[in-house]
């Protein structure tokens, strides 16, 4: 029988299809088209991890709710894999108006207190936004369908090397195409493009923090459209899954376009349609970035 996996979002089900091949049987746990900082699993979500073989989820904060449902799981058979594990995690500023990097390092004893059992509160979770991250995730997953199912281990052993060589292919492709452009401040809506932007030299400017549906406040906006007009910003990117309203509230402003900038953290029913996956949403994403960079 296959192997019975349930992925927390869709990166994480897309690195789980790849790997498993037909010898797997993925879930994703949030529908299409939803944002997945939001989502909570439902009676039928934790049923389905009972019954599961592998539950692979990012970490880094992404799923809060994910280490209260483990503990709670009768299934002890279940192989758990956080796909972030091993990876440098970025600080994330979640929406803390004001304070810079140094600030944050300095938190008091008292702040410090309140974040005890939150040690993942602060990052940035994005990492699979860097193809060389998106391969350690695969390999950490790829790990779990081997210990899971050592039957089929060459099959899990042979889809990760083709799909690492594709990333490194990717990754590749990303070096050659954004090292010789002459910008490298790109304007976000979200804060969710830090590992993307370390990997290539560039620099994001967000608009709001790591939580996509935080409303950025006038000074906030107004020290950005000031940023955009001085450096001639052309394209403030926003992501499909959430509201374009503040990013077009900015271009307006100075006079740029749109631009979707997306976070792969779920495909749009056009990309889905169109059979899309990681790879064609990076690379459309580097066509945004080209296009915004000249």
């Amino acid at each position: 029988t296959a192997l019975s996996v349930c992925a927390s979002f869709y990166p994480m089900y897309d690195f789980a299809v790849k790997i498993g091949g037909e010898k797997a049987q993925v879930t994703n746990m949030v529908p299409a088209g939803v944002e997945p900082h939001d989502w909570e699993p439902a009676a039928a979500d934790i049923a389905g991890l009972e019954s599961a073989d592998v539950f692979v989820y990012n970490g880094a904060g992404m799923e809060h709710w994910a280490e209260d449902i483990l503990e709670a799981l009768e299934n002890k058979g279940l192989t758990v894999v956080e796909a972030s594990a091993g990876i440098e995690l970025m600080e994330g500023h979640h929406g803390h108006e004001g304070e810079d990097a140094e600030e944050e390092d300095g938190h008091d004893a008292e702040a410090a207190e309140e974040e005890d059992g939150h040690e993942e509160e602060g990052y940035d979770p994005h990492v699979w936004l860097d193809p060389k991250n998106a391969k350690r995730e695969m390999e950490n997953i790829k790990n779990a369908f081997v210990s899971a199912d050592p039957d089929n281990a060459e099959t899990y052993e042979a889809n990760f090397a083709k799909y690492a060589a594709e990333l490194d292919a990717l990754d590749e492709t990303f070096k050659e195409a954004l090292s010789p452009l002459p910008n490298k401040d790109i304007i976000v809506a979200h804060e969710a493009f830090g590992y993307l932007c370390a990997a290539y030299g560039l620099n994001q400017i967000p608009i709001e923090g790591l939580s996509p549906d935080s409303e950025p406040d006038p000074a906030k906006m107004a020290e950005i459209i000031d940023f955009a007009r001085e450096h001639d910003v052309k394209v403030i990117f926003f992501e499909e899954l959430v509201s374009p309203k503040v990013a077009e509230a900015v271009a307006e402003a100075v006079g740029a376009e749109t631009m979707v900038l997306s976070p792969v953290e779920g495909l749009s029913d056009e990309e889905s349609a169109a059979g899309g996956d990681y790879f064609s949403v990076m690379r459309q994403n580097l066509e945004s970035l080209k296009a915004a960079l000249q």
